[in-house]
């Protein structure tokens, strides 16, 4: 049976017939998921700010749309 190794703990666990995979144990997994939910694993993301100008031209554009 293939080994694989927990994603939290590093542990080598068989991967067929497990229940928990690819964690080898109900604990990991939740302590994976925890970390997810808490956004322990989101993505860093360059925020900017729309000027003052850059509302002004959408708000245009949005009143210029053809109304259904």
């Amino acid at each position: 049976m293939p080994l694989v190794k927990c994603p939290y703990c590093k542990k080598e666990t068989e991967f067929t017939g497990n229940a928990f995979r690819p964690f080898c144990s109900e604990r990991c997994k939740l302590i994976d998921f925890g970390a997810w939910a808490d956004g322990d694993y989101a993505l860093p993301a360059e925020t900017s700010s729309l000027s003052d100008e850059d509302l002004d031209q959408m708000e245009k554009v949005i009143e210029q749309r053809p109304r259904d």
